[in-house]
C-alpha cells in the first residue's frame, strides 16, 4: 500500500472537506445560483464555497504558506516561497451542465519548483497524488505512463477553445497535424484530469493552451513522477507563466513536438 506523506494528507483532507457540498450541489445542479464571468466562462456559487473550505483546511494545517487562488487572487506567503495553487472545481462548465467530469486540483509550489500536488476527481471516488522523488499514485496504486511509441496507436487530449477565447485557427491547424496520424483526440473538459489520465497512461499525451496555473500545476508533478515528460508546446518550461502545456509518455514527446511545431509553421 502506498503510504503518503503528512503534506500529501493535508491536501487530500482539504480537498475531501470540499467534496460532499460539491456533490450535493452537482446532485441538485438545477438549483444552483450561477453567474457569468465572461463568454462561457462560469463561477458558480458551489465553486466559490469550495474554494473557501480549501483555503480555511490548508491555512489551518499550513499558516505560512500562501495561496494563488482562481477565485479569490494572490495571498502572499509569510514564509516568502511556499504558494498552494487551488482549484477548487476543474471543469465547472461540465458541472454546471450536469456532466459527472470535474475535479478539485490543489499543488504546493517552493519558489518556481511544485513539488506535490493532489487531484481529485469527486464523482469516481479517484485521488491522483505525488510528491517529488517519491512517484505517482491513483489512490493506492502506482501509476506509470503509457509505453505507447507509435503515433498510430496513441490517444491524445486537449482542450478545444471556446466563444471569448483565443486561438480557435492554431487549434484547427494543430488538430489537423494530429488526427492524421493518431488513434484519436478526446476532448473532456477538465485539464486537470486530462493530465491525470496521462499520468495513469489512459491518454498518451495532452496539449493545450491558454490555461492558468491552477489548471494544471498538480497535473504536471503528477505526470513527471509517473515518468512523463512535460513541457511547453514549443518545448519550454514556462508552463504557469504562458499557459500552454504539453505531456506525454516520452515515446512520442518528440513526435508530438514535431507535430505541433508543423502545424506553427502552417500558419498564414
Amino acid at each position: 500500500m502506498a503510504r503518503k506523506s503528512a503534506l500529501i494528507n493535508v491536501m487530500e483532507a482539504a480537498a475531501r472537506k470540499a467534496a460532499p457540498k460539491l456533490l450535493r450541489d452537482f446532485n441538485e445542479v438545477e438549483n444552483l445560483q450561477v453567474s457569468k464571468k465572461g463568454p462561457a466562462d462560469f463561477v458558480s456559487n458551489a465553486d466559490i464555497a469550495a474554494e473557501k473550505t480549501i483555503r480555511a483546511e490548508l491555512e489551518r494545517a499550513r499558516p505560512d504558506f500562501g495561496f494563488k487562488l482562481e477565485e479569490g487572487g494572490e495571498v502572499p506567503a509569510k514564509d516568502g516561497k511556499s504558494y498552494w495553487i487551488v482549484d477548487p472545481l476543474d471543469g465547472t462548465t461540465n458541472f454546471l451542465h450536469g456532466i459527472p467530469h470535474f475535479a478539485i486540483s490543489i499543488a504546493l509550489m517552493e519558489g518556481k519548483e511544485i513539488v506535490a500536488g493532489v487531484i481529485l476527481d469527486l464523482t469516481k471516488d479517484e485521488l491522483f497524488w505525488a510528491e517529488k522523488g517519491d512517484g505517482a499514485f491513483v489512490n493506492n496504486h502506482r501509476l506509470r505512463v503509457s509505453g505507447r511509441n507509435r503515433m498510430s496507436d496513441c490517444v491524445l487530449s486537449t482542450g478545444i477553445p471556446f466563444v471569448g477565447r483565443p486561438g480557435h485557427e492554431a487549434f484547427l491547424r494543430e488538430a489537423n497535424e494530429v488526427m492524421a496520424v493518431s488513434a484519436g483526440i478526446r476532448r473532456f473538459g477538465s485539464a486537470a484530469l486530462d493530465l491525470a489520465y496521462v499520468a495513469a497512461g489512459r491518454y498518451d499525451g495532452f496539449w493545450e493552451r491558454n490555461l492558468s496555473p491552477w489548471d494544471i500545476a498538480a497535473g504536471i508533478i503528477i505526470v513527471r513522477e509517473a515518468g512523463g515528460l512535460v513541457s511547453q508546446i514549443d518545448g519550454g518550461e514556462k508552463m504557469l507563466e504562458k499557459g500552454d502545456i504539453l505531456a506525454t509518455n516520452s515515446g512520442i514527446n518528440q513526435p508530438m513536438l514535431d507535430l505541433l511545431r508543423q502545424a506553427r509553421n502552417k500558419r498564414a
